[in-house]
């Protein structure tokens, strides 16, 4: 016996059977008693999660296998009425909607394919379209329904019928097809209505046309590729613009660079520059002017120790240069007004707060990933699309430390998909190569190929700064040896923590280093002290009295 996509049944696939019959004639306006529309309890994607009433369900990980039916016929002019209960931004693309004349009953969940679009509706029986990505809101309400012409509509919350498309043939029972993919994660049925075409507005019909509102994700592609499409238009038209990489093969990127449980959490914080701008619920920062002067976006809470951040470059312009600058700071970020954010963001370590910032020195394209975490030394590591580059700069993490971003050149926008905190870092705990070594002159400690220097920033060096800028006017401590260095480390040379300290940095009098590790550290591209980060002019050895 084969299942209705071409499958077998396994010997404990769960079958009942609906009788044959036609869609339910259109009653007159009002109420019409059927029974409740519910998920169907079998027939569902390896992903789903479903409670014990059948009226919700979840994607419990990845982007895909999670494609739903409903557990009896609809009607013809039933809408179908969904809740969008949890979204997550990590993916593109969104929930798939549409109708089969296939029971689901008889269909093995086991030959159930990873998409509703293009898999299930390339074959015959099968109807379905992508909603477009700005209706997938937490808490807006969908309700999409087929007509006695085989025409799909749609609607979003209060918003007037829109066509979804066409050609469905309704001469046969249909069922409801819910795809919950991409950014759509949770959805919940609510009780469906039966609207016979007299009762609805004749704006509904008469006026169909692609919503008026603006598109904030500023994506240039629709939420669907060409592939996605089962349209066989008749009187309407519904313009739609390709993407320039199919959403599923997007995904299956994405899908080997994340992890597979992302907290949603995290946002851009209110503040911001005044030459950015902040979309899709504070998880999108957007260039909105061309001189990318001020462009300062932060996090909306402080990082935690071993959490890695990933962030998604949404949109870049291969022909500008330049590229991302990003930094954390002690500053909470509600203590600043917008003018006080700099036209020159290396300007920020001039301030009282910790302040540090780099930038991202490897080129970046539309679609790239980068992680950020900051480790229990003190140390910010990166990653690009799942590779470790190593270090970064040494922080102090001994205070709350928030994340900022300073969109310009290339990259013009950027998109928060989420954080967690994994023993397993995709790359980030070991870099499989040197340190990479970071460009501007305001971070801490620069990589080299020396494996003992690339280890730089130990709990208690990081832990030291608190905010000393590199060009702040030159005071020399009172002794050679700085009270707070002869503290916490002892003799010990900050760097190899082998040698005994003997050197003093020129100009800014710390003594924290053996002369080997001195003499490594002043060879370095933008050498710095590691304790106060002004620039290493030269350095003296010293000898102690016996």
């Amino acid at each position: 016996l084969s299942d209705s996509i071409g499958g077998s049944f396994s010997a404990s696939s769960h079958r009942c059977h609906y009788k044959q019959k036609h869609c339910i004639p259109i009653p007159q306006c009002g109420a019409l008693s059927i029974s409740p529309l519910l998920f169907h309890p079998h027939t569902k994607g390896s992903q789903i999660i479903m409670d014990t009433t059948q009226k919700a369900v979840k994607r419990q990980a990845s982007f895909c296998n999670a494609i739903t039916f409903s557990n009896r016929p609809i009607v013809i002019y039933e809408q179908v009425r969904l809740k969008i209960t949890k979204k997550q931004c990590c993916w593109s693309g969104a929930l798939r909607l549409g109708f089969t004349s296939k029971d689901p009953s008889r269909i093995n969940p086991d030959t159930l394919p990873k998409y509703a679009c293009p898999d299930l509706v390339s074959q015959s029986g099968f109807w379905a379209k992508a909603l477009p990505e700005e209706f997938a809101n937490e808490g807006n309400i969908i309700a999409f329904w087929v007509d006695k012409k085989g025409r799909v509509f749609y609607r979003v919350n209060d918003s007037a019928a829109m066509l979804f498309f066409s050609g469905v043939r309704t001469a046969e029972p249909l069922w409801a097809l819910i795809d919950v993919y991409g950014l759509t994660r949770g959805v919940q049925l609510l009780d469906s209505e039966i609207i016979p075409p007299d009762c609805l507005r004749p704006r509904s019909f008469t006026a169909i046309r692609r919503p008026s509102l603006r598109r904030e994700t500023e994506d240039t592609r629709l939420s669907v590729s060409l592939c996605d499409l089962n349209l066989q238009e008749e009187t309407f038209h519904v313009t739609a613009t390709t993407c320039p990489i199919p959403q599923n093969s997007l995904n299956s990127q994405h899908s080997h660079l994340l992890p597979s449980q992302l907290e949603s959490d995290l946002r851009f914080h209110h503040l911001r520059g005044p030459h950015v701008k902040i979309l899709d619920d504070q998880t999108v920062a957007r260039l909105e002017h061309p001189r990318e002067e001020r462009t300062l976006v932060f996090t909306s809470r402080p990082l935690r120790i071993n959490e890695t951040i990933f962030v998604k470059i949404n949109k870049s312009n291969a022909v500008r240069t330049g590229t991302l600058s990003y930094g954390v700071t002690s500053c909470d970020p509600s203590t600043l007004r917008p003018s006080d954010l700099p036209y020159n963001p290396e300007s920020l370590v001039d301030r009282k707060e910790f302040w540090a910032i780099c930038r991202v020195v490897v080129p970046l394209q539309s679609g790239d990933i980068l992680g950020f975490m900051v480790n229990s030394d003190g140390e910010l590591h990166l990653s690009h699309n799942g590779a470790g580059t190593g270090m970064q700069v040494c922080v102090d993490c001994s205070q709350p430390l928030w994340m900022f971003f300073v969109l310009h050149g290339a990259v013009m926008q950027i998109r928060l998909l989420g954080s967690t905190i994994l023993a397993e870092r995709l790359g980030l705990s070991t870099p499989s190569s040197p340190a990479s070594t970071p460009n501007s002159p305001t971070v801490l400690c620069s990589g080299v190929s020396d494996p003992i220097l690339s280890t730089c920033g130990s709990g208690p060096l990081c832990s030291s700064i608190s905010g000393t800028a590199p060009n702040s006017p030159v005071s020399l401590p009172e002794s050679p040896i700085s009270p707070s260095v002869s503290g916490p480390w002892g003799d010990e040379c900050t760097i190899c923590y082998e040698n005994m300290v003997d050197t003093v940095i020129y100009s800014c009098g710390h003594m924290c280093l053996c002369y080997s590790c001195g003499l490594k550290l002043k060879k370095m591209a933008n050498a710095c002290c590691p304790i106060c980060r002004r620039a290493i002019k030269d350095i003296i050895k010293t000898y102690r009295s016996t």
